[in-house]
């Protein structure tokens, strides 16, 4: 092999091996352990031209040397592969495909349970985006009458969402008019968004009417005052793994930030158009980022992007490992999603 493809493959050996042992890595480990039929002072050579071009830093005089930003990104780049499930052990798949076989919870608990799964199989923070309400269509609408006085006004949307508002109607309204009500309003919302909702028709039935039109204005405010959720899996994570960044106080910082929901699911917004993705160190533009890495994928819903789902942890991540489960993960909650 030429030099560049030697100095590339002398960098993926120190990489993985310091992901396993987060220990600097010798000339000696590296000769001995990626195969590549020279010396170790070829490699030791290798070494300091990769250091000058900024892949590699010596933390001690005598130590060996461990990645910078620009050399894992290098790695990933180059040598990391999403499409490569080998990057799950047989365990972690049988999880995967076990808990989506056997998922029917609603979509609130389903995102929740996710960002717990993708945590356990990564041993890293996992974070997922629900669907935006803004584009979703109604598929269904529901008006029970719970008690005299009392109406549950319920929305199916086609992100999975089901929106739910209680309204207090007049006490004498029957189970005919809710009925009147309901169609109505079923005529109007179907098919539409309700962040642009239209009007539902009179019916001739002015109490009927009435109900109609409080719940279609209940449910269009709560669709304003919707946010895109925020499911935070394995934060503890970050803390047991504090040593793996640059300071304790740089774990702590992370943690504070993934209370921001706004913060994050910006920050992840603008990186889903990437489609899977890795973000590294320096080239976060969020400072409390600078010592993370952060793998992301996007899930799709009836062929839209609806969300994303993401491991969150230190530069020193297994990247084929991560890569490989936020997409396996967004492939499967898809899918499921779209059924």
């Amino acid at each position: 092999m030429d030099v560049d493809e030697r100095r590339g493959e002398v960098l993926r050996a120190i990489v993985e091996e310091h992901i396993q042992t987060a220990q600097p890595v010798s000339s000696q480990a590296v000769a001995r352990s990626a195969g590549l039929g020279v010396s170790s002072a070829t490699v030791r050579n290798d070494m300091t031209a990769l250091e000058r071009d900024g892949y590699l830093t010596q933390p001690h005089t005598s130590a060996g040397r461990i990645p910078t930003d620009r050399g894992y990104r290098y790695f990933v780049d180059r040598f990391a592969d999403p499409t490569a499930v080998r990057g799950l052990h047989g365990e972690q798949q049988r999880a995967v495909s076990e808990f989506f076989r056997g998922a029917h919870a609603a979509l609130e608990d389903l995102l929740h349970e996710t960002s717990g799964l993708l945590a356990r199989i990564t041993r890293h923070a996992a974070v997922v985006v629900g669907p935006p309400t803004e584009s979703a269509r109604v598929r269904r609408v529901d008006l029970v009458l719970l008690q005299p006085g009392q109406v549950l006004a319920i929305a199916v949307l086609s992100n999975g969402a089901v929106e739910r508002e209680m309204l207090t109607v007049d006490p004498d309204l029957s189970s005919e008019q809710v009925a009147t009500a309901e169609q109505a309003l079923a005529a109007a919302l179907v098919d539409a968004t309700l962040q642009v909702p239209p009007a539902p028709r009179p019916s001739g039935d002015p109490a009927a009417d009435g109900l109609a039109g409080t719940a279609h204005l209940a449910l269009h405010r709560r669709a304003e005052a919707s946010h895109d959720p925020l499911y935070v899996g394995g934060a503890s994570r970050i803390a047991a793994e504090q040593e793996a960044f640059a300071t304790a106080r740089s774990a702590a910082t992370l943690l504070e930030l993934l209370e921001q929901q706004v913060v994050v699911v910006s920050l992840v917004r603008d990186l889903l158009d990437q489609g899977v993705s890795v973000s590294i160190g320096s080239e976060h533009r969020i400072d409390e980022l600078r010592d993370c890495s952060l793998v992301l994928a996007p899930y799709t819903i009836e062929g839209e992007v609806a969300g994303t789902v993401g491991v969150l942890g230190p530069t020193r991540m297994d990247y084929q490992q991560a890569l490989a489960a936020v997409a396996t993960v967004s492939a499967q909650l898809g899918n499921l999603l779209s059924r």
